[in-house]
């Protein structure tokens, strides 16, 4: 071969090379269309919906364990009230995505300690915290835009820490430990090609949900139906572009006393330090009751983890109750934050949410849940 020979090869090549990155950049910005512009401060429907490939799903410990993924695709973190846009990035391949659910009663376990680390040939490939997100059609998920080494068979391991809430009920002693669930991923871009997309030209901007997709065995985390809450209704109110469902027990679940609330106390504040000091113990040394707070999405009900929500109850023009409620994870109640207070008939109870739900957003979220009115009700 000659070197004009040799120099059109490789210019061939090269074009065809650029022709296949222009193929990959042309599909990634078909699968990011731009934002709709004046997206209200609610939840609203995206400009598209992607669907999911299943890796696989697992036992580890009490907990069943499902790794998923899709396109990279953009998403937004949340810190305090102020959201940061995280874009695509050339080098992902891939938005990796994990469910946690109690085996024994199929309840979605919101856990912000997760990690996972990719690795290919006994080489670590990624290593990286999962963020704790929250979607219209997988719900709540642990996960993050994933760099892989192209197509291959890759080990992925989840690491689950414990869970930060206190645990009630049927859970009260369980969760407290470290567990890793192991999955294989062969990946091929071609594979992720034909995961479904779908544009929403018609509903993109306009105040509403997606519905959560079906995953098989695997569960959706959703809040409790209200009618099917344990104890009395108090009220549900909207605020912040959330539902919030409250209800009174006479007893507070097992897993909650005044011999553990300092306990408990000093693992709420981890969730949300600038919260401040927690009154709820003083306040509920006498009371034999409990209030749980449920604070949830529209349309599809997943409930908002780590929130920080404080409540203060009046009788007859007397304060009887202020604090801090403390994140609780119980299976009848949900994901919910609980006090003990000994609500009576005719009490004013308000509602204050001091530190919005510090949840990764997928796209529909991110204008929602920052900004929060108190809520009064009567009981």
């Amino acid at each position: 071969m000659d070197r004009r020979q040799f120099l059109a090869a490789g210019g061939a090549a090269a074009a065809a090379g650029l022709a296949g990155c222009r193929s990959m950049f042309q599909t990634r910005s078909a699968r990011s269309p731009p934002l709709v512009e004046d997206r209200p401060d609610a939840v609203y429907y995206p400009t598209h919906v992607e669907g999911m490939k299943m890796v696989g799903a697992t036992e580890a410990g009490d907990y069943g364990v499902a790794l998923t993924y899709s396109f990279p695709h953009r998403f937004w973190l949340v810190d305090g009230e102020e959201t940061t846009k995280v874009a695509v990035r050339g080098e992902d391949s891939l938005h990796m995505m994990s469910v946690v659910w109690d085996r024994e009663t199929g309840t979605v376990v919101p856990n912000s300690s997760i990690k996972t680390t990719v690795s290919a040939d006994g080489e670590v490939v990624a290593e990286k915290p999962l963020w704790s997100m929250l979607s219209q059609n997988m719900g709540v998920h642990a996960g993050d835009n994933i760099a892989l080494d192209g197509d291959g068979t890759y080990e992925v391991d989840l690491e689950i820490g414990p869970v930060s809430a206190r645990r009630t009920g049927a859970v009260a002693d369980r969760f407290d430990e470290l567990t890793t669930a192991s999955f294989t991923l062969a990946f091929r871009q071609s594979t992720l090609e034909d995961i479904s997309f779908e544009r929403l030209p018609d509903k993109q901007g306009e105040k509403g949900a997606v519905e959560g997709m079906e995953m098989g065995d695997v569960p959706v985390a959703r809040a409790p139906d209200p009618d099917s809450l344990p104890g009395t209704a108090v009220g549900t109110a909207e605020s912040g572009g959330a539902r919030v469902v409250a209800v009174r027990l006479s007893t507070p679940p097992a897993g909650v006393g005044r011999e553990d609330e300092s306990e408990n106390e000093s693992a709420g504040e981890s969730e949300s330090e600038s919260a401040g000091e927690s009154e709820s113990e003083s306040a509920g040394e006498s009371e034999s009751g409990y209030l749980a707070v449920s604070p949830r999405t529209p349309y599809n009900q997943y409930p908002l983890a780590f929130t920080t929500v404080s409540a203060t109850v009046t009788r007859e023009g007397d304060e009887v109750f202020a604090g801090r409620l403390d994140p609780t994870f119980d299976p009848d109640l949900g994901y919910h934050y609980g006090g003990v207070a000994d609500l009576a008939s005719g009490d004013d109870l308000t509602l204050s949410v001091d530190l919005p739900p510090q949840l990764a957003r997928h796209e529909g979220y991110e204008t929602a849940f920052l900004s929060f009115e108190d809520v009064s009700m009567t009981v």
